[in-house]
């Protein structure tokens, strides 16, 4: 079609081991394409290691998600979490439902293999996740550093979480507090 726009359009999941080719090639270039040039090797390393949801059109890859295992400390217990990394839309196929797929794909994911699934929103992404049922976490937000456990207050209020079924965490309230573990770069 003249415009660009291709006649179908479809989600698929795949494991990091299957981004073989230019498949993890063209997964890079869409993300710093939507970011501006603002996404950093570490960031890309993050968003790698799980199942990543694509969107394609035609043969076009025109958004991305990925979902990788994080462990969060919560009232005593190591929670198994789905962490949700790297959502993005090409920005000529903005607001078009891309990003609703996407993230769709990965609850699915989030809903059959963790008990929790958590990301950190910027602003312009807030309403999409919050929108789905995900809503920001009321307590402190954390990280078992290197050094130990650190109070990361700059997460709090940007941090989302969402419990497959709609459920709660036991003993969640505002006092409770999320500790996720510790990676290089950005920690959430």
């Amino acid at each position: 079609m003249s415009d660009g726009t291709a006649a179908t359009v479809g989600t698929v999941l795949r494991h990091t081991a299957q981004l073989t080719g230019g498949r993890r090639a063209a997964v890079r270039e869409l993300l710093d394409g939507a970011f501006g040039g603002d996404f950093s090797d570490l960031d890309f390393e993050h968003a790698l290691g799980g199942t990543h949801a694509l969107t394609y059109e035609g043969d076009r890859l025109v958004a991305h998600g990925s979902v990788v295992m994080r462990r969060v400390a919560h009232r005593g217990r190591s929670l198994r979490t789905g962490y949700v990394e790297a959502v993005a839309v090409r920005p000529d196929r903005r607001r078009r439902g891309l990003g609703t797929a996407v993230v769709a794909a990965l609850e699915r994911v989030i809903e059959g293999a963790y008990v929790l699934g958590a990301l950190s929103a910027s602003a312009e992404g807030a309403a999409l996740y919050a929108g789905r049922g995900w809503r920001a976490w009321p307590g402190e937000i954390g990280v078992l550093g290197p050094g130990g456990p650190e109070r990361l207050a700059q997460e709090e209020g940007s941090t989302y979480v969402w419990v497959p079924g709609g459920g709660v965490l036991p003993g969640e309230g505002p006092a409770g507090r999320l500790d996720f573990d510790w990676r290089e770069g950005d920690v959430l």
